[in-house]
């Protein structure tokens, strides 16, 4: 299996872009992994937001195949704890699935194609965070969740 992660818009902050490119190397060793930035849609402060979503959505929708499993974080979707988030992945591994798409939207979320499409929808958190900070909490909890399923120490209870 590989997963890809697609995030609108490139990371402002070169700490959180450094972050983000160690816990991709980490997680290369588990599994194959692609990071896919779409760029931020241009002149989109004179756009509506249904508009700013639907041109987000249109180009998200471009990167996946009908064979993807897609998955967009969503305030309102589903929270795991990091042992079950592991179980999540194994689960998907265990299901012969080709390509598990994780999608961090842009600052509207989603456009109704894109939910439409989407296989599930996972939240980090009942909280709020930044669009740059969940890529980088995303990969963390994926490497964390290579780490439980092959019960390494990186994750302490």
């Amino acid at each position: 299996m590989q997963i890809t992660l697609i995030a609108i818009g490139k990371t402002d902050s070169p700490e959180l872009s450094k972050l983000i490119a160690i816990y991709e190397k980490r997680l290369k060793h588990y599994i194959k992994f692609k990071f896919l930035i779409i760029p931020d849609i241009k002149n989109s402060k004179t756009l509506s937001e249904t508009l700013q979503k639907e041109k987000e959505g249109e180009l998200i929708l471009g990167h996946i195949q009908n064979s993807d499993v897609l998955t967009v974080l969503d305030e309102k979707g589903k929270q795991f704890s990091s042992p079950d988030f592991a179980q999540f992945l194994q689960k998907k591994m265990n299901s012969g699935i080709k390509n598990l798409v994780l999608v961090v939207g842009g600052p509207y979320g989603f456009s109704e194609k894109v939910y439409q499409r989407s296989n599930e929808k996972i939240s980090l958190s009942k909280m709020t965070f930044s669009h740059q900070m969940v890529r980088l909490f995303l990969i963390e909890q994926l490497y964390r969740g290579f780490t439980i399923l092959r019960n390494e120490p990186y994750h302490h209870r």
